[in-house]
Formats: structure tokens, sequence, C-alpha cells
């Protein structure tokens, strides 16, 4: 039997390639533990066609009953050839390196596990999984990026316009053993095959830095075909790839024109082949009823219009340098359906429906209409007093929607390449006499396709909604990329933004595929200095560089690894981290940062001057995060075998500690020389800058200026808030992190709340009842920002937080804070290993607790009372535990 390899190109090494090894037929006892399940491949896909990675790691979970996985057993099929792996002796059942050669281009397999638990039964071999390869390189593709004539200047004519493209081809009468849709755009595309839409998927191919890397989607079409004429069309919107979502308000690249690239590929039972592709045989034309359809402008659709000017197409022959992959992590779609909840008449003639819930996506109409007579749907996050929408804060985003109908009667309609946030929507236009109904309005809620995997729940009403707002916040700027807002004429993926709320999205959903996938965009464009762009894909060009932005290409590798255990989240971004540091190096001055620009502790409350940057020192905040960059480089060289980098960095780390505690802190833990703020006081004690015997004194500094200068508040901006409950706590001061929580006046979670907020905002008193409306020019009612709250909610208030040395909950710890006025929380995750819970009740001065182990994993349990810590194996344990 087999001992573990100790890495991937150690297994390789042991292992043959798959097509070379034999089967080696082992008995099983007679007696099974049940099979292994929810086989996946990579980060989380479950049977995928169009794969992108051609060297995955393979996971699977156990069955409840199992404590422990002693060894598993792996076989994977490929057309005639078949891998045994034998017996390998290990607990690991998730990230195990596939073993084989690379896989190829269109590929198709199927695997299965077995594995023996620790009473040494044998499971049984899993059910098999499925897999297909995508095309993995420029060279598969034979298409060619096409577009239609510009004709009378059509892209200039209107400010978005839409393509459309098609042609007619013949298929055999042979029978059709399969049918491959191979397709990307520059640009956004929807594909239609003999009339039918393909795919339910919606801004594909999405947004990536589209110089280095464009994603394709793969589709299984059999079933659309059909023997002899078939016909297959496309629309292209501008998208982000040529649309208006540059700085300030301009296209990234003027030149940018939508182009469509397409393959498919069709395979008989006889074992022949033919491809339809995109090149010269297409026809397209800029004429038809979409006319015009962009990301910050809404869309117009004159039905009256019928496609028309059909010309042969331009083909650039020219494939790019653009890697061409497959996309890794799903697309976004419609996940939700909102009905409409109320609707008004503010205005004669204007009816606002009331969706109840700030959302992203658009409406779906069914309305009655007149011919000619324009249908305008305008959106808004918020109403004014008076009852009409309020838009001031979309700045120049026109966030509407026009349609003309062509006849009298009702029609079905919803947009196609744009999106809104909104949870109000205004129909003007209808017919006289028009009686709205509420079934007119369906709000289609859109974003990644991410699996939820997380949820969290107490016995506080607003709390609940809390969580509810970070969720919808998540959602609502989680579509393709993570953005800052959905609403405005902004949406970009700031990185500071991310920075703080990833570890709270990981609890929520499955985000693994959808970091790593940004991540790539964040490494194909950093500067050669090593600095990050402070929105990814890069929108703005070589700008401010900043502490707390920058830092995400650490910060969040280092997060998913902890949540997943995927040890590449560390491997493929150490080049990119090592970058970035190089770059702190090159600003420090007697070893610390001097001269930092930057966007501070984004708006921070109260802020001196009333600067948005709030006033926590820009030099103190880049040698803090230099700090913890360097602390996560050092641990993440140790985990990948780098010995010498680990001391490195470990060695400059505590070169940088002394200086940064000699120029910033006297004698009594007090912040000297710099604006004492809650923020600086934070980032000291949360990323251990500061001796253990300082600690103590520092946290009494930080509570007098929450306790006593700020009457028991916060005064945090976007860096600072994410760690204040969580240093409070570990700094026994739980209490006072419960108080912050539970804060009913401004600033705080629950002030928003108090106002109607039903997603997290921009800023804390973006609107309040008493005043109105704050400042529009930076005024985001969906911002998901201060929702990073979530992560302390989860772990602590709950109690169930991931262990970075055993990452991926495969040892995890149970932390309850039982606090007044809960008398109930509970927690539950789907991890890598299966569900885990922590849950807890208050009643008659005792806890009762349940957790929840999954197989293959251990907690350590710690009571909220004098009771030792107990570690677990995997199984349903109750508690009761005096108060």
């Amino acid at each position: 039997m087999k001992k573990e390899p100790s890495s991937r190109l150690a297994l390789r090494a042991i292992h043959a390639s798959l097509g070379l090894l034999a089967v080696i037929a082992l008995a099983s006892p007679a007696a099974h533990a049940k099979p292994a399940h929810s086989l996946t491949m990579g980060e989380g896909f479950v049977n995928p066609l169009g794969f992108h990675d051609p060297s995955p790691a393979l996971s699977w979970k156990l069955p409840d009953g199992v404590k422990r996985q002693t060894a598993y057993r792996m076989e994977i099929k490929s057309g005639a050839t078949r891998w045994d792996g034998g017996w390998v002796e290990s607990s690991q059942s998730v990230f195990v390196p596939h073993a084989g050669k690379p896989l190829m281009s269109r590929q198709r397999g199927e695997w299965r596990v077995r594995f023996r638990a620790e009473n040494g039964r044998d499971s049984g071999w899993s059910d098999y999984a499925r897999f297909e390869m995508g095309l993995l390189s420029n060279d598969d593709w034979t298409a060619r990026w096409i577009r239609p004539q510009l004709g009378d200047n059509a892209v200039t004519r209107t400010r978005e316009p839409v393509a459309w493209l098609r042609r007619q081809f013949a298929v055999s009468p042979k029978a059709i053993s399969q049918a491959r849709l191979y397709v990307t755009a520059r640009g956004l595309f929807h594909v239609f095959l003999n009339g039918k839409a393909v795919g339910r998927d919606y801004f594909a191919n999405g947004w990536t830095s589209y110089k280095h890397r464009i994603d394709t989607l793969t589709y299984d079409v059999t079933e659309q075909l059909r023997r002899g004429e078939n016909n297959i069309s496309a629309m292209l919107g501008a998208g982000w790839y040529a649309g208006r979502v540059g700085w300030r308000l301009k296209k990234q690249d003027p030149t940018a024109i939508p182009e469509l690239l397409l393959q498919l590929e069709i395979t008989y039972k006889d074992g022949t082949t033919a491809t339809v592709a995109s090149d010269g045989g297409w026809e397209g034309t800029y004429e038809g009823p979409l006319v015009s359809s962009a990301i910050y402008d809404g869309e117009i659709y004159d039905a009256r219009r019928a496609n028309s000017g059909w010309s042969p197409v331009v083909v650039n022959p020219d494939i790019g340098p653009a890697r061409l992959t497959p996309k890794p992590f799903a697309p976004v779609r419609v996940t939700q359906t909102l009905p409409v909840q109320a609707i008004t008449e503010p205005e004669p003639g204007r009816f606002v429906f009331d969706l109840g819930q700030n959302m992203v996506g658009w409406p779906r109409l069914n309305i009655s209409v007149e011919k000619d007579r324009a249908i305008t749907i305008r959106f808004a996050e918020m109403l004014n007093k008076d009852g009409t929408l309020y838009t001031a804060n979309y700045r120049s985003a026109k966030s509407s929607a026009v349609y003309i109908p062509a006849k009298d009667g009702s029609v079905e309609w919803e947009p196609a390449f744009t999106f809104f946030g909104f949870r109000y929507l205004e129909l003007s236009g209808l017919p006289p006499g028009a009686k709205p109904d509420k079934s007119w309005v369906t709000g289609m809620v859109l974003h990644s396709d991410l699996r939820p995997i997380g949820s969290f729940s107490s016995s506080h009403a607003k709390l609940n909604q809390l969580q509810s707002n970070i969720v919808w916040g998540q959602r609502g700027n989680f579509l393709d990329i993570p953005t800052d807002c959905p609403q405005r004429d902004e949406r970009h993926g700031w990185l500071g933004d991310a920075l703080v709320f990833c570890p709270t999205s990981m609890f929520n959903y499955d985000c693994h595929a959808f970091w790593k996938s940004w991540l790539g965009s964040m490494r194909d464009q950093q500067y050669a200095d090593g600095r990050l762009p402070c929105v990814i894909p890069d929108m703005r060009g070589p700008g401010r560089s900043s502490p707390g932005w920058n830092d995400a290409a650490v910060f969040i590798p280092w997060d998913v690894y902890v949540r997943t255990g995927d040890l590449s989240m560390l491997a493929e971004n150490y080049p990119m981290m090592e970058k970035l540091a190089a770059w702190y190096r090159t600003k420090c001055v007697d070893g610390l940062s001097a001269k930092t620009t930057g966007y501070g502790d984004w708006l921070q409350p109260y802020s001196k001057n009333n600067i948005r940057d709030g006033n926590t020192s820009k030099d103190y905040l880049a040698a803090a995060y230099f700090a913890r960059d360097l602390q996560i480089l050092a641990d993440s060289a140790r985990l990948l075998g780098r010995a010498d980098d680990e001391k490195r960095h470990a060695a400059e780390l505590v070169t940088l500690k002394k200086a940064f505690v000699k120029k910033y802190f006297d004698a009594d833990g007090r912040l000297q020389g710099i604006t004492e703020t809650q923020t600086a006081y934070l980032l000291a004690i949360d990323f251990a800058l500061i001796p253990a015997d300082m600690v103590k004194k520092a946290a009494a500094h930080l509570e007098r200026l929450i306790v006593d200068e700020a009457q028991g508040h916060l005064r945090t901006g976007f860096l600072g808030t994410p760690l204040i409950a969580g240093v409070l706590d570990r700094t026994g001061r739980a209490g006072l992190a419960v108080e912050l929580l539970f804060k009913e006046t401004y600033p705080s979670w629950f002030y928003p709340i108090n106002q109607g907020a039903t997603t997290m905002w921009e800023r804390w008193n973006s609107y309040t009842h008493a005043e109105g409306f704050g400042d529009a020019s930076m005024n985001s009612f969906n911002h998901y920002a201060y929702g990073a709250i979530g992560q302390w909610m989860y772990e602590r208030i709950a109690g169930l937080a991931p262990d970075p040395a055993h990452p991926g909950y495969k040892h995890f710890f149970v932390r309850p804070l039982p606090a007044a006025p809960l008398d109930h929380a509970r927690a539950e995750l789907d991890t890598p290993y299966g569900k885990a819970v922590s849950g807890w009740i208050r009643k008659n001065g005792k806890l009762h607790m349940e957790v929840i182990v999954p197989p293959n994993t251990t907690a350590t349990i710690e009571f909220p009372s004098d009771r030792k810590p107990e570690t677990v194996e995997a199984g349903t344990h109750r508690y009761e535990v005096e108060l």
C-alpha cells in the first residue's frame, strides 16, 4: 500500500499516465460503508462541461456515520483507457491531485472513488462523476472573429448598438452522437440555434482583463440540431468590452468593436465530424429591434424594426494574443424571481411598482401596449418623499429602458445586455385607461450562479435583517466580478471592498472559483513595479496606489485558502504577492512607508474636515498592511516548501515591527506622532504589530476612543470597521463588541435598517427619515463593504470558525458568544467535507448547544464557561452548559 505523496509532482512521478496503466482488480470486504458522494473537480465543479483545468484536483465527501477516512482509491476512465491508482493511505478527501498526464481539449471521461473508514471497512465504489474539457488552447480554434459591416457609421449613431449575425448550414441525415458549441465574444452575446436560445447564461462571456484573457463557454446542443437545414444566429452587445464603463465615463477602448467567435462541432455516430465556424460565410447587420443596450444607460427596443440590411460580415483573421480559456466559474443566471408588493401612482400616468427588496437584475414585463406608444421603464433604489423615483445617486447612468410596440395588445419583454440596481420600477406611456396589475412586473434577480452554502439565524429580528442585507448585497455585487455597487455609473471591481468582504462572502456562497478567476485577472494586470490597480479589471490606469486596496492580492488568496484548503490559491498568487512586497520596499524610509497616497480608511464617519479618506495616517496604513503581507508571505512560503523565503520574510517582518512600534507608539501603548483613530489601534492589534505586553494598553486606548470620545460608537471606515468587533472580543471586551453590533443610533449596522435598508449601504446615513438623502455623488444603497461584520457574526456569535492550521474546515473551532439580547443563534455551513453546525439556545440559566461535525474532520469546542475545551470527531454533539 502506498503512502500519500507530499506534492502533486511526487504523485505524478509515482503514477503513470492515464492511458498506460492497467486496471488492478482488488477484492473488497463483504461489509461495506456507504460510498462517497458529491464528487467534484477543481473548485467544486459537478460533472463539468467545458472544464478549464488540464490538471484538476478531485474532491469527494464521506457519508454520515463515518468518522475518518484512512485510505482512498481512485479510478479514472477516458475513452478505451482506464486508470486505477490503487490504495493510497491518506485522510485527504479534498483537492487530491489528478495524477495522470494533463487532460486535453475536448477530452471526456468519468471517475469514481472508494475509501476505507476508520474501522477498516471499504466503502465500495461511488457513482461515476463525469467531465468534459473545453477548448484549452487558442490553436484549437479554427473559427475567426466576425462582426457586421459598420455601414453608415452604425457604431457611432447610437451610443451602444447591438449587432446581429446569422448563418444557415446543413446537417447530415446521419445519426448524431454529440454536438458542442464553443463560443465567446469581444463583448456580450446571446446565441440562438433554430430559433431557440442556447443555454441560460447572461452577460456571457463575462468581464476579464480582455487583453490578456477571454473566457469561452461550451454548450451541449445535440438536441437542438435537426437533420437538414439549420440556422444559427447571435446578438452582440458592447458590454464591458466596448461599452461606456471606463473611468470618467469613457469607453475603455474607444476603437473597440464587438466581435463573435463561434465553433459548432458535430460528431456523428459513425465517427465522422463536421464543423460550423464563424467565418466569411455569415452575414450581419446593426439594423434590428434592439436599437441599443448599454451597461449604464439601459436599453431601447423598437419592435417595429425588423432585422434588415444584411450583408457579408467582416472577418478578423487574427485570433489575437489574449488567452482563450474555458470560463472557470459559473456564469450569470437568473437565480430568483420577485413579485411586486405594491403599486402607486405618485404622478398621473406614472405607475411605481415596489418589489419590496433592493435587487440587481431586470424586470420581466407582461403588459398591455398600444402601437407606436413608447413605454418608458425607469428604476430607483429609493423613493422621494412624494413617492416619485430618487435617481440622483445613479449619477450619469440613465438606468432606463424604452419599449416601442409594433401593434396593439400585450407583450412579454425583458432586456438583453444591461442590468439595474433597483427596488422600485416606474412604468409610463401605458395606453389611456390602463389599470396596472402586480402581475405586470416580475423582478428577475441576476448574479453569478454561485451555490449558497451558509446560513445564519438568531432570535433577534434586526440581526436577521442584517444578515439578509449582507446576502443581498453580495448577490447584487457578485455579477461576474465583485463590484462596489451595481447601479450607478461605476460598478467596478474595487480591491479594497473585496479585501474586507472576502471572508464573509466565503460563508454565504461557494465563491472559491469566483475569487480564483478574479485573482487571475489581478495577476494579468499587476503593474511592472508591483503595484495593483485600484479596480480589477483595470478601468482607470495607473493612479493612486492605496494600502488596503493593493493588499487584496495577498489577503484574498490567504482567506480563500483558509476556508477551502486549496493550496493552489497560494501557489498561483505567490509571485504576485512577492512583487507587491517588493514595491512596498521601494517606498520605505528607515524601514517604514513614506509619502503614501491612497484612499485611507475610506468614508470614516465624523472625520476631521469631513474628508472621505478618513483621519488614519496613510503612511501608518501602508506600514501596517505591508507587515501583514509579510506575515502571509512567510506563512505561504512555509506551506509551499520555500524555506529560504519563509526565513527572509519573517526576518523582515521582525525589523518592520520594531520600527513601527518605535515610531508610532509610546511606552503606554498610545499612538504618537499621528492622529489617534480607532482604525489605527485596530490594525496594530489585529495584525499583531505590537508586542503582547502592549496589546492590553493599546486596547484600553481603543476603548477610550469608542466609549468616551465617540459615546459608544464606531468611528471607522472601510478598513477599520471589519476589525472592530473581533479586536474588542479578543482583548476581553466582548460586551462592547456586542454593544456596537446591536447599536441603533448613527453610525451603526442597525441604523440603516431603521431607515428601511434591505441591502448594505455605502454610508451609514445614505438616507435618514429625518434628513433625507446624503451626498448623491457617493451614495450607493447596495454596497457590501460594511457587510464584512458577517464574519464575526458567523464565527463568534454563532461560533463556527475555521482553523488556519487545518484549512478547509478539516479542523474548526466552535466558540459561541451567547450574549444578550440574543436567546439563540445558529450557523450552518456546507464545508468541503460536509455540513458543519454550531447552534445554541439560552434558557433558564443554561446554554443548550448543538454541534455537527462532518465526516473526516474534527472540531474543538470552547465553551462560554469554565468547562474545559473538547476536541470531537464527526457526528452530532449536544451539550448543556451552566452560564
